[in-house]
């Protein structure tokens, strides 16, 4: 008889456990979809700022290059923009594994005739105040890359200026600059090499 008492405590702990375990799952999965949506928003803002004459789906039309890039083995997401059935440009999204604060990811607009349609920040942990400048809410810095290639500055001075180069840094923050500079370099090496667009491996 003294077991009953524990017993239906026993059955209301479960219950009340099972309950909050439902709940918890729920708001889990809802704040996922949430931020699934708002990055897919971010994504889409982000292009439109890069190209804006396309008739293409380009979303739809995204494809997969696994490569070494940055250092490490990622799979870039490629995005083409059309005209009329013609590629005009790729939009590239990677990420740059050695940010002040960790990863940064990028996506970079490069036109077929290899020229920098410019580069935004998608996400990133850099220090707010310095190294957020990044962002195009809060400086024009990024903006700098418009129209520049492999050739265009030459490659010594594809640095900030400390490194002897020519980009701008931030006032104490000079490795958020650096990781953007090299970033960009780095993948427009990456697109002068015909492997970005075939099934060959990119070495």
């Amino acid at each position: 008889m003294k077991l009953q008492p524990i017993f239906k405590a026993g059955i209301l702990l479960f219950t009340f456990t099972a309950i909050s375990i439902f709940f918890v799952s729920m708001v889990q999965d809802s704040t996922q979809e949430r931020i699934k949506y708002n990055e897919r928003q971010l994504l889409i803002q982000r292009l439109g700022e890069l190209v804006t004459s396309y008739d293409n789906n380009i979303l739809q039309d995204k494809f997969f290059k696994k490569t070494m890039l940055h250092g490490i083995e990622q799979t870039l997401t490629i995005y083409p923009a059309k005209n009329n059935n013609q590629t005009f440009a790729y939009l590239i999204e990677h990420t740059y594994p050695n940010g002040y604060s960790g990863s940064i990811r990028l996506l970079t607009g490069v036109g077929v005739d290899k020229k920098l349609l410019g580069v935004r920040v998608i996400a990133h942990k850099e220090t707010p105040g310095l190294g957020d400048k990044i962002e195009t809410q809060k400086s024009d810095w990024i903006k700098q890359f418009l129209g520049l290639s492999l050739s265009n500055p030459t490659k010594q001075n594809w640095k900030v200026k400390q490194d002897g180069g020519i980009f701008d840094a931030f006032t104490g923050a000079t490795v958020t600059p650096r990781a953007i500079v090299t970033a960009t370099y780095q993948v427009l090496e990456l697109f002068s090499k015909p492997c970005l667009f075939n099934e060959k491996p990119c070495n």
